[in-house]
This record gives structure tokens, C-alpha cells and sequence, in this order.
């Protein structure tokens, strides 16, 4: 049998990324003795590196249509797995000649697709919640691989976790619980749980365990500023990583040495849930189904109010009330249960 050059087009953003992590392990098995490459934003690669699962790696860099298909040519692919949504890859790999292209009939673009796979939707026609693990998942058993394997995965680099360990040395310490919170959300400011609430969070932690606790946002100034807000609130001394960027090879580091994430439902969360790590997920205007992940480690606090799940980025209301519902005592007796789980 020929060799076959498979290229898989990973989904952006992070989170997404993170919960395709089963498709690829199933793409990668099933192709055992064929090569693989990933098309991805960089940053995907650097979040999911080191990485079994491609042979190689090829940039997306820049909206060229053209000049990306020119670039794929070249290599010949025999089959081309769309995992992200829009009209631009499937054009793109249209126009780059693969005789196979997998993907959902989404955006108009199924005429550009040889093999189309058909999203889940309710009878009046909008989508139906499905966990976005499974929906990567039906690509990979589309293609006759093993799908039974839900578990996402993440590796660290060693480099990156020697590099870690010597700018924050209190993380190889084991006297003190180490807490990361991810007050942050590209989404939208609506499924931000308030700053005030990640502040009383600390106080009660670092009281009761003495925690050594990290806020971890994205570089965006909008996040940097709830990060300044979380520790204005406290008189705690907390690691504001908006001062002390780290990279996504060491944010994983950091990650796998946590005791405990407490997080927004944001793309971090997978990084702490990849890894096995106690986590406390808050969800307000965002519906938990599309990124169950059914990790024992996991204690999901979602709102009950009757606009919770209305899957908006931005909150209608003059308050954020589905988040607002969710109060620090609830998080901290979940931290306490999980910090106290053998």
C-alpha cells in the first residue's frame, strides 16, 4: 500500500486544541506507518510540544489563500483533516489539490469537501451541546481509528520546567499547597467570576494552608488588569504572572506542579485537566456540556440562575448575576475538599 501524507489543520483556540488531543492520538495510531503534519498557529504548537503525534509541523502564518495552498502543494497530501470550522481551510486545501478532505459541513463550505461530517443540532436548527472532545472525536472514528480513549493529554518539556523551577524556587518547596487561579477568559468578560471573589479565595487558602498562590493571565490588557485588581483586594502577597510572564512551555510546567487550579472556563482549564490536576471549574453564562471532560479531578460550580448557559461573551444585564451567584465560600469548600483528597 502507498504512503499516505496526512494533514491535519488543528482548531483554534487553545482549549479547543487541548480537547482535540484524543482525535489526534486516534489519527496518529491509525496512521501508524504514514506521515503526518500539523498545520497550526504557533502558539498551538508550543501549548501542545512535545508532541508524539505529528511527524512534522507546518506554520500557519499570514491569510494568503493562495500562498498556503502553494506551500501545501508541495507536499502532496493524500488526505487533509479539517478540525477547525471555517471557510478558509477547507477553500485552502481545495485549491492545494488533496484528493481526501475531512471535515464538518459548516460555514457554507461543504462543496470544497470530498468527506463531510454533519454537526449534531436541535430541532429548531441550532447546535446541539455536545463536548467538543467527542466532536473532534467523530473525525478520527470517520477514518476507522480507536476512539474509545476520551483522555486529553499534555507533555512538559524539561528544558522548560528546569527554566521554571529556578525562577519561582518556592515550587519545588512541599511545606505549602501551590494554587494557580485563571481569572481570565478570551470568550468574554461574562464568564469572568469577580475579583473580589478570587481575593477572599486567597486570604481563606493562604490562612488555612499557607498556599503560594499564581494568577495566570493572558497578556491582553484587559486580563492584565483583573489580575491588578484580584491583588488590590488582598494584602496577601500573590504571583502576579502579569509581571512575571511566563512562556506556554513553562505555563505547563507551572500547571504540573499545582496542587490545585481554580479557573474560569477558559483554554488554561484544559491545561490543568490535560495534566491531571485538581480542578475547580467555575461556569456561568457558558453550557459545562461542550467541554465535559469527566475527570474524577474536576469539581465543576455552575450557576443556578435562570439565564445560566445563555452561551453570550458579553452579559446583557447590569450585572453579572450567573457568576455573581457563585460565591467564594462554595469555591473554598471545594478547594478544601479537593486539597484534602488523597
Amino acid at each position: 500500500m502507498d504512503a499516505k501524507n496526512i494533514l491535519v489543520w488543528l482548531p483554534w483556540p487553545m482549549g479547543d486544541a487541548i480537547m482535540s488531543t484524543p482525535t489526534l492520538r486516534g489519527i496518529r495510531d491509525y496512521f501508524r506507518n504514514d506521515k503526518i503534519f500539523f498545520l497550526a498557529k504557533p502558539a498551538i504548537r508550543e501549548i501542545l510540544s512535545p508532541c508524539a503525534f505529528a511527524d512534522e509541523w507546518i506554520p500557519c502564518e499570514g491569510h494568503n489563500v493562495l500562498s498556503i495552498a502553494s506551500k501545501l502543494r508541495k507536499h502532496k497530501f493524500t488526505h487533509a483533516i479539517l478540525l477547525k470550522n471555517s471557510f478558509t481551510p477547507a477553500l485552502t486545501v481545495f485549491l492545494a489539490g488533496i484528493p481526501c478532505r475531512l471535515g464538518y459541513n459548516r460555514h457554507h463550505r461543504g462543496f470544497l469537501l470530498t468527506e463531510k461530517l454533519n454537526s449534531p443540532r436541535n430541532t429548531n436548527g441550532s447546535f446541539k451541546p455536545e463536548p467538543m472532545i467527542d466532536y473532534y472525536l467523530a473525525a478520527a472514528s470517520w477514518l476507522g481509528a480507536e476512539t474509545s480513549n476520551r483522555k486529553t493529554e499534555l507533555a512538559i518539556d524539561e528544558k522548560s520546567k528546569k527554566t521554571l523551577l529556578n525562577r519561582f524556587p518556592l515550587l519545588a518547596q512541599k511545606n505549602a499547597p501551590t494554587v494557580i487561579f485563571v481569572p481570565g477568559g478570551a470568550y468574554g468578560s461574562s464568564k469572568c467570576w469577580p475579583s473580589e471573589r478570587f481575593a477572599q479565595t486567597a486570604e481563606r487558602l493562604i490562612k488555612k494552608y499557607n498556599a503560594n498562590i499564581f494568577i495566570s493571565v493572558a497578556p491582553a490588557s484587559a486580563e492584565r488588569q483583573i489580575a491588578r485588581q484580584i491583588c488590590r483586594h488582598t494584602k496577601n502577597n500573590l504571583i502576579n504572572l502579569a509581571n512575571r510572564p511566563v512562556s506556554l512551555g513553562e505555563l505547563k510546567a507551572l500547571f504540573a506542579c499545582a496542587d490545585i487550579v481554580i479557573t474560569n472556563d477558559t483554554g488554561p482549564r484544559h491545561i490543568g485537566l490535560a495534566l491531571n490536576k485538581k480542578t475547580i471549574s467555575l461556569f456561568g453564562p457558558n453550557n459545562p456540556e461542550w467541554t465535559r471532560c469527566e475527570s474524577e479531578n474536576e469539581i465543576q460550580l455552575v450557576a443556578d440562575v435562570p439565564c445560566a448557559g445563555c452561551d453570550k461573551g458579553k452579559c446583557p444585564l447590569s450585572r453579572r448575576v450567573c457568576m455573581e451567584s457563585i460565591t467564594s465560600e462554595m469555591v473554598c469548600k471545594a478547594a478544601e475538599k479537593l486539597l484534602e483528597k488523597n
